[in-house]
């Protein structure tokens, strides 16, 4: 499936900004079932100097450094991009979830990498809550992928959909209680108790198609940045993508933008300014699909 891709941040400040520093995940990444073209990122205002490289994770990142006063920031994303995930196996061909743990310890040639995402982090904390609401779903002896399914299933029927009733630092615990947040408190909920677990978990920042088809209800998340849960399989298997807020595995709909541990990893714009005051944020984006 190919898409053209504009994302459209703008940030309007109160007083003026003297000096800003951002760090911006907004090309989308290249992979072996996903290929990019025309990547441009548009400033206004234009930065003074602008670097680009590759992160830890294997993510593009753009650095931009503004040095003149100004009332407003505005940064526009585009590419195209195709994208064909690869197919899931079948469930009961997976291995036990036990096995993949041991796995991940034991830190194999395709292992070692994984490990890495089965460590807490500030934003995704190894919750004892998020971990026994998770193991429901991992009795003895069960496939991992067939786990998988079911707890992504659960997400979506026991959580609300609720927009602005979480920011983007709120716990794993709040949104437990509350039951109720979007699409990052479900992936980091989701994440937090796979790794309780000892499985290897990553954040993944992208985009979901939006369109209604007869017969089927709009995709919950779209026209904004999405996020996902990436798991591993094992070594067999590799890794496989899981969208707790729509209960799908991860296919044609998705576009990646990156992955880390948790948000704070991916986040599409963050920086530091000097000046501003009180902001105003705005976010669009357009996922088109080329070709229909």
């Amino acid at each position: 499936m190919r898409y053209k891709l504009r994302h459209l941040t703008a940030y309007d400040y109160a007083e003026p900004v003297d000096l800003a520093s951002h760090m911006l995940h907004l090309s989308p990444r290249a992979l072996p079932w996903q290929s990019v073209s025309g990547t441009r990122i548009i400033c206004d205002p234009v930065p003074a100097r602008t670097s680009e490289a590759v992160d830890h994770f294997g993510n593009r990142v753009t650095w931009i450094f503004i040095d003149e006063p100004h009332d407003h920031l505005r940064v526009t994303a585009e590419a195209e991009v195709e994208v064909a995930f690869p197919t899931a196996p079948p469930p009961e061909a997976t291995p036990p979830w036990e096995e993949v743990v041991a796995q991940a310890r034991a830190g194999g040639p395709q292992a070692w990498r994984a490990t890495e995402f089965t460590f807490a982090g500030p934003m995704v904390a190894t919750d004892q809550g998020a971990g026994a609401y998770v193991a429901q779903s991992f009795t003895p002896g069960r496939p991992i992928l067939e786990a998988l399914i079911e707890v992504n299933g659960r997400i979506k029927t026991d959580f609300a959909f609720r927009p602005l009733s979480t920011t983007i630092t709120t716990s794993v615990a709040r949104v437990l209680a509350q039951r109720a947040g979007v699409c990052q408190d479900f992936a980091h909920l989701m994440i937090a108790g796979l790794r309780t677990l000892g499985l290897p978990a990553r954040y993944t920042s992208g985009y979901i198609r939006t369109y209604s088809a007869p017969g089927k209800p709009r995709r919950v998340g779209a026209d904004v940045s999405h996020a996902w849960v990436g798991c591993w399989l094992g070594e067999a298997h590799g890794w496989l993508d899981f969208d707790p807020t729509n209960n799908l595995i991860v296919q044609e709909e998705h576009v990646v933008l990156g992955w880390g541990r948790e948000f704070g990893d991916v986040s599409p714009l963050r920086g530091i300014i000097l000046g501003g005051g009180e902001h105003d944020l705005t976010v669009s984006v357009d996922l088109e699909p080329l070709g229909d």
